[in-house]
């Protein structure tokens, strides 16, 4: 997949080092769980990722390149854990792309995504309610506030994009 500056792709086997390259940084995962991942963690966490890809065609984790073949960071569209009558939309970026509008092409790129694959389903963003800059950018895209509080031990504020 490919919008003329970023492309997507599915995680392969051979992709461990790009991911972990991401979410081994404090300051990329404090928002998601806090710090970094170990080694191990990441592992576990990336097998997961390639097993969800393998199980959906349309659906999973993506590699994100910009057009010159710099790995960026990586984005999803997959059912939500809790409830999967609903697609969940998440994203990270290497510290040296935040703030340049990435953030919103990915974004773009997987309610595009959903469009195609399952345009009735609502769509969820998880967020630690202190990323001002998520939470901006999901409500440009019309989600709103649905939950405010603590969940799995993490504070934690989901905005919700309802399509049905």
């Amino acid at each position: 997949m490919s919008d003329g500056k970023l492309s997507f792709s599915k995680y392969e086997a051979q992709d461990f080092e790009n991911y972990y390259s991401i979410v081994k940084q404090d300051d990329v995962m404090r928002y998601i769980s806090g710090k970094g991942l170990t080694a191990g963690q990441a592992r576990a966490k990336f097998l997961s990722i390639l097993e969800q890809g393998r199980a959906e065609e349309a659906l999973g984790y993506f590699k994100v390149y910009k057009e010159d073949g710099i790995f960026i960071g990586d984005c999803k569209l997959v059912h939500y854990k809790h409830d999967p009558s609903v697609l969940e939309i998440g994203y990270i970026l290497k510290p040296e792309y935040w703030g340049k509008g990435y953030g919103a092409m990915i974004g773009q790129k997987m309610l595009a995504l959903a469009d195609e694959v399952a345009p009735s389903k609502d769509i969820i963003g998880l967020i630690d309610p202190d990323n001002k800059a998520s939470k901006k950018l999901l409500e440009k895209f019309g989600f709103s506030t649905c939950f405010l509080g603590i969940e799995d031990d993490v504070p934690t504020e989901k905005l919700m994009l309802k399509r049905s």
